[in-house]
């Protein structure tokens, strides 16, 4: 077929591709705008809530509305649990949000990443592979309550063998929530460690390399930035679960914060939650600012999970 030939068989799709571009852009902008305003409209209906039992609500004074809004964060992140709204608080939630974030970051992260850099590194393509790989993309889309049963029967009650039972302790809590990162984080581990070209592992293999140094010290470093990533959205996740805790037995009012991995606990969405169904409309603010308090914390964390991530990069 001649040159001239090719072009008028292309020509049709060549106008329907330049037609449909910009419709597909501003389709793409269209609901990205969409997101942004959604999130933006729930923020301030928060804050709104929040402010709302304030004695200055109704005025429109940005100033006075920060102070008094930095005022009820700080008496909620040092309150405890009370019935009296005034004096209700987060102390207990947020201590135990932070033991949970820890101990399922030092379980999941290692596991996660280890499974990963398995699979797609040492374990040859086959069968038994395939069949794995779909297992783990299965288990990502399990809801998170199944994760709380399977919690409640592996580690609290461990299938009735009482000297394994941890009971409904933080290190119950957070070795379930470590299985319900697990997946996230190994998928994405898989992605990080695909995007790494071959030439990279082939070029330290001919200069005498074992598979080991190749992975710890060429590979893994050119992935860290993508397994970051997965890791950030795994805490993100595991951060804002309720159902598998209540599941495993996290306390609905806790006055004391936990001190160890085998005490009781609580955490800040459970709180939030039962503070949120309260009758009582003067728990509303309450339940505004524990809102606030989580998403700072979220904030907080990914933006220091992204510091990390970017000054690595730019080391290597």
């Amino acid at each position: 077929m001649s040159g001239g030939a090719s072009a008028d068989h292309f020509r049709p799709h060549r106008r329907l591709r330049t037609l449909a571009g910009p419709i597909f852009g501003a389709a793409c902008l269209l609901a990205t705008l969409t997101g942004v305003v959604v999130l933006a409209v729930l923020m301030l209906a928060i804050v709104a809530a929040a402010l709302s039992g304030g004695p200055e609500a109704g005025a429109f004074d940005v100033g006075g509305a920060a102070r008094e809004l930095a005022s009820l964060l700080g008496r909620l992140v040092s309150g405890r649990q009370s019935s009296d709204p005034a004096r209700a608080g987060y102390h207990a939630g947020v201590v135990s949000s932070l033991w949970l974030l820890g101990l399922t970051a030092a379980i999941g992260i290692p596991a996660g990443v280890g499974a990963g850099v398995f699979l797609e590194e040492y374990m040859p393509a086959g069968r038994l592979r395939r069949i794995i790989q779909t297992n783990i993309a299965n288990l990502a889309g399990v809801p998170s309550v199944v994760y709380g049963i399977l919690g409640l029967a592996l580690f609290v009650r461990a299938f009735g063998v009482p000297g394994l039972a941890l009971g409904p302790s933080l290190l119950a809590g957070a070795l379930t929530l470590s299985l319900l990162i697990l997946p996230t984080i190994v998928i994405t581990t898989q992605e990080a460690l695909r995007t790494v070209p071959p030439s990279l592992r082939q070029a330290a293999l001919a200069l005498g390399a074992t598979r080991w140094q190749v992975v710890s010290g060429h590979v893994l470093p050119a992935a860290l930035p993508g397994i970051m990533t997965g890791t950030i959205l795994g805490l993100s996740r595991a951060i804002g679960e309720t159902a598998p805790l209540l599941m495993v037995g996290a306390a609905g009012s806790l006055l004391r914060a936990p001190r160890g991995p085998l005490d009781r606990y609580t955490a800040l969405p459970v709180e939030i939650y039962n503070y949120a169904k309260e009758p009582d409309r003067a728990f509303q603010p309450v339940a505004a600012g524990g809102i606030l308090i989580l998403v700072a914390l979220l904030l907080t964390m990914n933006a220091v999970a992204i510091v990390i991530r970017n000054r690595f990069r730019r080391r290597r």
